[in-house]
């Protein structure tokens, strides 16, 4: 690639700040400045470049169905803070630019109503497509809310997904599984296929929005009996099934809508049988052209496979590993690459964060921070998604929080919304993840670098550490760079400017520090 020219040194400090407790609460502590004894040295080499970024994205599921029927004021706050990338007259940034937007495909349990076995109305999902075979494109309408106020501020790509086929097509009737068994018959395969690429040109009709990529199954090594959310296991003979299917359907109606395999529910599967012995990884189930399940000579299967980052991200040395085994096995087979294609705090994670509760403060922002820095880099990963965009739950789940309500209510946007926007809002689709290392190696401080296509260079600091420390971005003797700007989430700040002189910012700790320099 060529380099840029005039890259400098720029020097950042960083200050210090106590931790929050487990619920937010703000310290009462005054921040600290840095030790000045404690310079850190990270050296960004644009010469040695890693993968190129596609998207940033949020999901929809489930809560945006009702958010989307709020009075305008209220749904448009909350789309700002999901798509936006305008900046406040203050120097804050007015929402986290998200650069992808999933949208979930029901399958008619909210129709069914308690029928449907899924206890909470809230994690039921209506579906376009009816009972009497027909399709109502007037359904979902608060969902096609946000998709189109996506659109209009901006976001330009879109992902369908559907977490069951629609109760029409599946084997009991149901939105979830019996006995832990697939709940599509193979002869069914053929219908569900067609309906998604209905979905997507019926949906492209009513809004002029083109899905760019679908995404057939989700998570399909779980159980999915519990009636807890819509939902089915597949294995992958007939996940490869459905995908020659759907890839046949998209092509009839002459969509130019990329297929995205296989949401795996744990990176081992990806990579390994795991815990389902004699089971091949999906990745060479789908991606080695020996195998029988192969599907990566269709000609719109996009060439990444997906995963989610569940009950893998910690204790953090163990999760670095299992990301380095990932990137390994994806970088085996020529032109694939890796989506994170679904996350959120789940679990226990060995004692170091808990899924249960609500917290908007910086905790769980740092404990994220650190999660997408080990699937960027470690797993290299090319995108990252996050689950529940918007949650009315009382758990680690949402990036905006609001009321139970389906009708108006008031919304929350937590910590983890502005950490993602550290990385969502500046590194943007088509930016070069570049060489940045640190001279603290990874121990308290987590940097990386990406440069954008309009020549931008965008770091991202994750300071874990109650302590500030100085740190020095170097590019090579006698160069200078361009003016930077520097954004932090902190526990008192979110995405907010900071200032400096001469180079120099004073940046607290237990922060995360986004800094973009004009090459």
């Amino acid at each position: 690639m060529q380099i840029p020219q005039n890259l400098g040194t720029l020097f950042l400090g960083l200050v210090m700040v106590t931790s929050m407790n487990c619920h937010g609460s703000e310290p009462a502590t005054d921040n600290v400045g840095p030790d000045k004894d404690q310079t850190v040295t990270i050296r960004i080499d644009p010469s040695k470049t890693y993968q190129t970024i596609r998207n940033f994205g949020g999901s929809d599921a489930w809560a945006c169905q009702f958010a989307g029927s709020w009075p305008l004021a209220s749904k448009n706050g909350i789309a700002d803070l999901l798509f936006s990338t305008d900046t406040l007259a203050d120097g804050r940034q007015k929402g986290i630019g998200l650069s992808l937007w999933r949208f979930n495909a029901g399958g008619g349990t909210a129709e069914q109503g308690d029928a449907s076995g899924i206890r909470d109305e809230w994690r039921r999902a209506e579906s376009f497509f009816g009972s009497d075979g027909g399709y109502d494109w007037n359904k979902q309408a608060g969902q096609m809310w946000f998709l189109n106020a996506a659109k209009e501020r901006g976001l330009n790509e879109f992902l369908l997904f559907p977490n069951t086929p629609p109760v029409q097509f599946t084997t009991n009737g149901k939105g979830f599984a019996t006995n832990g068994q697939p709940n599509l018959a193979s002869q069914q395969f053929d219908k569900f296929a067609g309906y998604l690429a209905d979905v997507i040109d019926g949906v492209r009709k009513k809004t002029g929005i083109t899905f760019k990529y679908v995404s057939p199954v989700n998570e399909p090594q779980w159980d999915w009996s519990d009636g807890g959310q819509e939902g089915t296991p597949f294995f992958n003979n007939q996940i490869a099934a459905i995908t020659r299917s759907l890839s046949a359907a998209l092509l009839k109606k002459n969509l130019p809508t990329q297929i995205s395999v296989a949401e795996a529910g744990q990176f081992e599967y990806l990579y390994s049988e795991h815990n389902r012995p004699g089971r091949a990884s999906q990745i060479s189930a789908f991606f080695d052209k020996s195998s029988s399940d192969y599907i990566g000579n269709l000609p719109n299967v996009l060439p990444a496979i997906s995963g989610h980052s569940y009950f893998t991200t910690s204790p953090y040395k163990a999760a670095v590993e299992k990301r380095k085994l990932l990137a390994s096995a994806v970088e085996r087979v020529p032109g694939l690459e890796f989506w994170q294609s679904e996350y959120c705090i789940l679990g226990d994670n060995d004692g170091e964060i808990k899924g249960e509760g609500q917290d908007l403060g910086i905790t769980p922002a740092l404990y994220i921070a650190r999660v997408i820095h080990n699937d960027l880099v470690n797993a290299q990963a090319t995108a990252w998604h996050w689950w529940l965009s918007v949650s009315p739950y009382d758990y680690k789940d949402g990036l905006i929080y609001i009321d139970k309500n389906k009708t108006d209510g008031s919304y929350r946007s937590s910590k983890m919304l502005w950490a993602l926007g550290n990385y969502s809002r500046f590194v943007r689709p088509g930016a070069r993840r570049i060489e940045a290392t640190s001279s603290l190696g990874t121990d308290g401080l987590l940097v990386s670098s990406y440069l954008n296509t309009n020549n931008e260079l965008v770091t991202v600091l994750v300071n874990n550490d109650n302590e500030g420390r100085e740190v020095q971005l170097s590019f090579g003797s006698g160069q200078k760079a361009g003016a930077a700007r520097a954004y932090e989430t902190s526990a008192a700040r979110d995405l907010a400017p900071i200032s400096g002189s001469n180079g120099k910012f004073s940046i607290k700790g237990r922060s995360i520090v986004t800094v973009v320099n004009k090459m």
